[in-house]
């Protein structure tokens, strides 16, 4: 393997890690296994703390080609809690207001799910990553400021009821690049005159990566220890030191 001429590493992200520390935690066991200090690395497509699942990284050269699994189909699980809304539509907060559900059935819910296949167009969620005069929405939203995001067009191509336990319903979702789980959950709710959030999800595939080919980070520094480095990549500190004792983020 060559890591700075380039490769690309698909992980399955653990429950309640940032796609922040994936990124590091893949960089700090390169940097070691290599003895360098620096590397450029990064992923193709954020997902939630709260969130698991598919996450691509690309190292070296190859982080040029980022934005081209970015716009890959992507495919989810989601597990939806109806006749609830927390500000952020999933648990990183509380249930801020309830709604009816007795009103809601399995075929009610089928029916509903129909009309959001297609193109839709859905606002972004207060709490997200998104850019709003410069500053990342969910730092407003954090604030306790009132946040204004645009509609986009996205895409659903496929949405299936995998599971109906009222007031909770599991769904797979095939979507475009941009899509917000969360906000989905919001607007199906909506759709079922009642409220929804997340309560749990996992992405299972980015383009034809699926979950079964991914690695766990835990597992990742065994992995990088067995694997056979080029010779582009077999730099060392000039004292010999690995990086790793050096502190190297």
């Amino acid at each position: 393997m060559d890591f700075k001429e380039g490769e690309v590493l698909y992980f399955n992200k653990p429950l309640g890690w940032t796609s922040f520390k994936v990124v590091g935690h893949a960089r700090y066991h390169i940097c070691r296994r290599l003895g360098i200090k620096k590397l450029k690395v990064g992923h193709a497509g954020t997902l939630d703390p709260l969130a698991t699942g598919v996450m691509i990284v690309c190292t070296g050269k190859a982080t040029k080609r980022i934005e081209e699994f970015q716009y890959h189909t992507k495919e989810y699980i989601a597990t939806i809690r109806l006749g609830a809304t927390t500000p952020s539509y999933d648990l990183e907060h509380e249930i801020d207001a309830t709604y009816p559900t007795e009103h809601i059935t399995k075929e009610l819910v089928e029916e509903t799910l129909k009309k959001f296949v297609g193109e839709i167009q859905q606002v972004p969620p207060a709490f997200s990553a998104c850019m709003v005069n410069g500053t990342r929405a969910y730092d407003l939203a954090r604030k306790g400021k009132e946040v204004e995001l645009k509609p986009k067009l996205l895409v659903i191509d496929e949405i299936e009821l995998l599971e109906c336990n009222l007031p909770e319903i599991k769904v797979r979702v095939v979507c475009s690049k941009g899509t917000y789980i969360r906000a989905l959950a919001r607007d199906i709710g909506e759709a079922l005159n009642s409220g929804a959030h997340l309560t749990a999800l996992q992405r299972t595939r980015v383009g034809d990566v699926r979950i079964e080919d991914c690695l766990d980070p835990l597992d990742f520094r065994q992995w990088i220890d067995q694997q056979e480095i080029s010779s582009s990549d077999e730099a060392v500190q000039q004292d010999g030191a690995p990086a790793a004792e050096k502190n190297i983020q």
